[in-house]
């Protein structure tokens, strides 16, 4: 069976982002290797402790020859707008959770709101990456 291991986010800074996703939104550090014959390419990932089997890899936006400097400023530009992706995060308690994320800095765009499939609200990480935080109360058939 082929199972989801990980997802990646770019991160402007690597060293901000790990601090926003451990001290900020409760995320375990996964991996965090710098490989010197890459070039001290940092293989950085989190993830939430009681699910062992899947990480988010927070990837610095890299330069050439991997990504062209035009290309790497699109990332950035589309980050900076919250469209380079989407993590979204499930809960029991949306209202708990939105306040203790609120209360360790995380800066909510939008506060819960009742929704046709549940209790959704949303933030970005400092690098812009969009966050929903939803409690689903339902799920329409597809």
């Amino acid at each position: 069976m082929i199972k989801l291991a990980n997802a990646q986010l770019w991160v402007h800074d690597q060293d901000e982002a790990l601090d926003f996703y451990t001290n900020k939104l409760g995320r375990e550090v996964r991996a965090d290797v710098k490989l010197a014959e890459m070039g001290n390419f940092r293989w950085l990932t989190v993830g939430p402790a009681k699910q062992p089997d899947i990480a988010i890899t927070l990837m610095a936006i890299p330069g050439p020859p991997v990504m062209d400097t035009e290309t790497a400023e699109q990332v950035s530009s589309l980050m900076a707008k919250g469209f380079a992706g989407t993590i979204f995060l499930t809960t029991d308690d949306v209202y708990a959770d939105y306040e203790q994320l609120k209360s360790r800095g995380v800066e909510f765009s939008e506060q819960p709101e009742e929704r046709p499939y549940g209790i959704d609200s949303g933030f970005h990480d400092p690098s812009g990456n969009s966050f929903r935080l939803t409690q689903v109360t339902q799920l329409s058939a597809v």
